[in-house]
Order: structure tokens, then C-alpha cells, then sequence
């Protein structure tokens, strides 16, 4: 059916809270994008005068289509070269969605977006739902045509399985460009003890470059040995720079809510490092050098301000 300026309109209304819902799911900005396109497909089609309620409609179509997409990435994700990381995020992107709670923040981190590949799709989309946006059960049972009591199993499964002992500290711009300063002149300082000093004694180091860009293929795990592989990864040679593209620059920013130093070749991102930070330090480096996820924070970076690159050559 051909769609009018006022059904556009309540679609472009409900654009960023699906955007946002989607990217909680999927973990990937792009294949968000690709979810809320197909709705508005289907949203085109559909015979929209028995549709008494738009928005509960387009959730429910978006969220059936990303559960599909949930099942077909486990597939795919089995023969990924390396390590899978989210797609991150950077600040101001509509796509982060509502911040208003803890809960909300929380869950789109890198961090939890990590943890959230633990649990089944159904798991995924309960806790989203009813975490990030506050639907009731009764809500979430209708949209995914469960009993209210069967959608309230699920979400306390999915809590027990994303149960965590670490608190990240919320921080704003300014205190994360300090955490980014630091730990860039630590990493750039050829030495180790100074890296060790800002990391917990079981953090993770984690990479994703998708099989394009050379990653270590399995998480490192604590300091002294994290700090090593830092050490390594900032020190400079052509050959990294050549596997990027060129020489970066090297800027401070907020990414899905924590601190993240982004390497910027010419005009485009080239990585991010996302730093989850915790009281006793940083508990995780997330390494994000997949050029096919970094498009949309390509795109971001170049509708805002930069500002300026920090001191330090790499």
C-alpha cells in the first residue's frame, strides 16, 4: 500500500527508539540499521488502517526481526575470524537510545552488549525490553507471544546469566579524556609498571578486526600480561600503520557511555578502544579495528566536533 506523509511521519517518530532497541539486540549498529529498514518494509505493506496501535506494532515487527537475526548470526559468528566484538557507538548517536536510569546506560555498553551474547535470543530481547525501556511483562508477553509468567521466567534467567560482581564508574566527557590521557601516555611509555598500575589483576583485552585488520585471535587475560601486549600493540612501526592505512591520530571521545581512545586515519575511524572502568581500574580494553563496524562511528565523527588530537605519536 502506498505509504503517506503522515504514516511516514509516525514512522520517522519512531525511528531512534527502534534504532535504539535494535542495536541493544543485535549488538551491531549496522545490522540495526538493516533491522529498521525491513520494518518500515513491512510497515509500507502492511494494511495499516486495522493497525490500532503503531508503536506496539513496529516493536513487535522489529523485534520478531531481530530475533530472526539473533538465530542466523550464532551461525555466523561461528566461523568469524578472531574475536566478535559489538560495534561501537559513539556519544550523541540517537542509536544509544534513553539514558535516563542506570539500567538504561548499563545496558548499552560494551561491556554488557558483550555479556548479552551469553544468553538465547528470547533471553536477549526480554531483558532489553523490559531493562532498557521499561516495558511491563504483560507488555513484553505480547509482543512475543509468551504468558506473562513465561516472560518473567526468562527475564530472571537472563539476569542470572549477566550476573557481575563489577560496578562501571559512570563518568562524564572531561573525566573520560583524563582516563584516555592517561592511559595513552602509559601505553606509549614503552614500559609496563605504569600500565599495570591502571589496570585491575583480571582484566581482559579483547580485539576484533573481523579477519581485515590483524587482531590476537583470543582475549589476554590480567594485568602484567595485558600490559605487555600494550606495550607491544602502541609501540610504532610502519607495518602497523601500513595494516590501518596510515599514520592515526589519536583522540579521546565517549563511546556506548565509557571512555574510548579512537585512531582517525584521513577522514575515517579507524579503531576504538573502548575502556570499561571500574573502581579498582580499567577491567577491559575492547578493541574494536573492524573497518565493516566502524562506518557508522565514520560517519559520527565526521557530523561532529573532533576537537584535538591527544599528544603522542603511534
Amino acid at each position: 500500500m502506498p505509504v503517506g506523509a503522515q504514516e511516514v511521519a509516525v514512522f520517522e517518530g519512531a525511528r531512534a527508539r527502534l534504532e535504539a532497541i535494535a542495536y541493544r539486540l543485535l549488538g551491531s549498529a549496522t545490522d540495526a540499521e538493516d533491522a529498521v529498514q525491513d520494518t518500515f518494509l513491512r510497515w509500507q505493506s502492511a494494511d495499516r488502517a486495522l493497525i490500532e496501535t503503531p508503536e506496539a506494532w513496529l516493536t513487535k515487527v522489529l523485534t520478531n526481526l531481530c530475533l530472526n537475526r539473533l538465530t542466523s548470526a550464532r551461525a555466523r559468528r561461528e566461523t568469524y575470524v578472531g574475536q566478535w566484538l559489538p560495534e561501537p557507538v559513539l556519544a550523541g548517536d540517537r542509536m544509544l537510545g534513553p539514558s535516563d536510569t542506570a539500567e538504561q546506560r548499563e545496558s548499552v555498553s560494551i561491556a554488557m552488549l558483550t555479556l548479552m551474547e551469553r544468553l538465547s535470543p528470547r533471553e536477549r530481547a526480554v531483558y532489553v525490553l523490559r531493562e532498557a525501556f521499561g516495558y511491563s511483562h504483560g507488555e513484553i508477553a505480547e509482543l512475543l507471544t509468551l504468558t506473562e509468567a513465561n516472560c518473567q521466567q526468562i527475564h530472571r534467567r537472563a539476569k542470572q546469566h549477566l550476573a557481575t560482581d563489577r560496578r562501571r564508574v559512570e563518568v562524564d566527557a572531561a573525566a573520560a579524556r583524563k582516563i584516555v590521557e592517561e592511559f595513552l601516555t602509559a601505553a606509549l611509555s614503552g614500559r609496563t609498571d605504569s600500565l599495570v598500575k591502571m589496570l585491575t589483576d583480571d582484566v581482559v583485552s579483547a580485539g576484533d578486526g573481523g579477519g581485515v585488520v590483524f587482531s590476537v585471535p583470543r582475549p589476554i587475560i590480567g594485568a602484567l600480561r595485558v600490559a605487555r601486549f600494550l606495550r607491544t600493540l602502541f609501540t610504532p612501526t610502519e607495518a602497523k600503520w601500513e595494516m590501518i592505512g596510515g599514520r592515526p591520530e589519536l583522540f579521546a571521545a565517549v563511546a556506548n557511555g565509557g571512555p574510548a581512545l579512537v585512531m582517525v586515519v584521513g577522514d575515517r575511524v579507524a579503531g576504538v578502544f573502548s575502556l570499561e572502568v571500574t573502581a579498582e581500574g580499567i577491567a577491559a580494553v575492547h578493541a574494536q579495528a573492524n573497518p565493516g563496524k566502524l562506518e557508522r562511528a565514520t560517519r559520527r565523527w565526521a557530523a561532529s566536533g573532533t576537537g584535538d588530537p591527544l599528544p603522542g605519536d603511534w
